[in-house]
């Protein structure tokens, strides 16, 4: 069995809010798998839905470009937010995002791109620019999508086209960019898992399913009246992960389905980007900083 350390039980008690002891007990039955030891929790009614798409980790920039029918996005990190403030930083990471246009999804390739007017490549002119500000830096990802009608949204917007959160819809079968602009707004705010019910995991739609039916039975109910109860919890799942069963922000009653297709447009894909999600943000203690700094 997996040997159950302090910070396993300190990042699943993070993850799930539950108590120490549930959590060592969870790791215990789990053979110390976090996510699997998070359903133990929540079967056992020890912890709410684990919702949580990672903390917000790092510094730096998301940006964006556009082109006809097309858009790119990258997410350029970097230290503090300091960085992102200055104007180097903020001119390099516009200019990946317009290079990101061509290379797409590929990260290396975007890496190995000449970076305009300087005879350098994406990757090296990131390294000159690091010895010049004095911070590390890197270039997490990026992506591109394309359709009839593309719009961005940037949310937290610094400078045009730069921010902490990113959006990219593609619209397909007329449309408008207002609707598609709305669409991204929506995004932002919601951070759906996917566009479709069918487009979801299957993974996750029958790990929800199994806690659920774990729910429904340790409610003491009939086997016919747990089935309904999964099934229609299932739908609020569905209501609160997909895209386009979700309640629209802009109005508060429509699904995003009903109010796109009003539009008369159709979403085609999506893609969001929020700064530092999923990685692990240094904690710094800021007496001692001071401190230090004072001698």
């Amino acid at each position: 069995m997996a040997e159950i350390t302090a910070a396993m039980v300190k990042e699943l008690r993070e993850k799930s809010g539950a108590g120490m002891m549930d959590c060592k007990k969870a790791l215990n039955e789990t053979g110390g798998d976090i996510e699997a030891a998070i359903d133990w929790l929540r079967k056992n009614g020890l912890a709410a839905a684990a919702k949580k798409s990672g903390r917000a980790a790092t510094e730096g920039l998301v940006g964006v470009a556009l082109a006809d029918g097309k858009g790119a996005m990258v997410e350029v990190n970097a230290e503090t937010d300091f960085v992102a403030r200055n104007e180097q930083f903020q001119s390099f990471v516009q200019s990946v995002a317009e290079i990101a246009l061509k290379t797409g999804d590929d990260l290396d390739a975007l890496k190995a791109a000449d970076f305009p007017g300087t005879g350098r490549t994406v990757e090296d002119e990131l390294t000159q620019l690091i010895a010049t500000i004095g911070e590390n830096m890197s270039i997490r990802r990026g992506v591109s999508i394309s359709g009839n009608t593309v719009v961005s949204y940037i949310h937290n917007q610094s400078t045009p086209g730069l921010g902490k959160i990113g959006v990219l819809v593609a619209l397909d079968d007329g449309g408008n960019g207002e609707i598609g602009k709305q669409v991204a707004m929506h995004i932002a705010a919601t951070n759906p898992q996917s566009l479709s019910v069918d487009d979801l995991d299957p993974a996750a739609v029958e790990r929800e399913r199994s806690v659920l039916i774990e729910q429904a039975k340790a409610s003491g109910k009939t086997e016919e009246i747990a089935q309904k109860m999964v099934e229609g919890r299932l739908r609020k799942y569905y209501e609160e992960v997909v895209l386009l069963e979700q309640t629209f922000v802009i109005d508060g009653e429509s699904r995003v389905k009903k109010a796109v297709e009003e539009a008369g447009a159709k979403v085609a894909s999506y893609e969001r980007f929020g700064l530092g999600e999923g990685l692990e943000k240094k904690e710094d203690d800021f007496a001692a900083e001071v401190a230090k700094m004072a001698g």
